[in-house]
């Protein structure tokens, strides 16, 4: 495999990330996107990190500080989640236009 083949699969991750977050209307389905477009990312970093970098450790620590970032995004987002949806009874992004305690 090429350097082109690793940056193509992530342009089509983050391609189909950009959609589902433009596109959907549930905050499960944007989180979703929102993963999928950071896994792009840790794919382009490890894909230069074998081709291009002299030092194979760094693209594999970036790419772990992103799954920590990942990690610490889908548990904060999801206690804001059940948060709103308590408030709500919903988590579209219509019904929750205005957050107001």
């Amino acid at each position: 495999m090429t350097l082109t083949a690793f940056l193509l699969a992530g342009l089509l991750l983050f391609t189909l990330g950009l959609t589902t977050v433009l596109s959907r209307r549930n905050q499960i389905a944007i989180l979703v996107g929102i993963e999928l477009m950071m896994s792009a990312a840790s794919l382009n970093f490890l894909a230069f990190n074998r081709f291009v970098a002299p030092d194979p450790a760094v693209g594999q620590i970036v790419a772990l500080v992103i799954i920590g970032l990942a990690a610490a995004e889908v548990s904060i987002f999801l206690s804001i989640l059940m948060v709103v949806y308590r408030a709500h009874h919903g988590i579209t992004v219509e019904e929750i236009r205005e957050l107001k305690g």
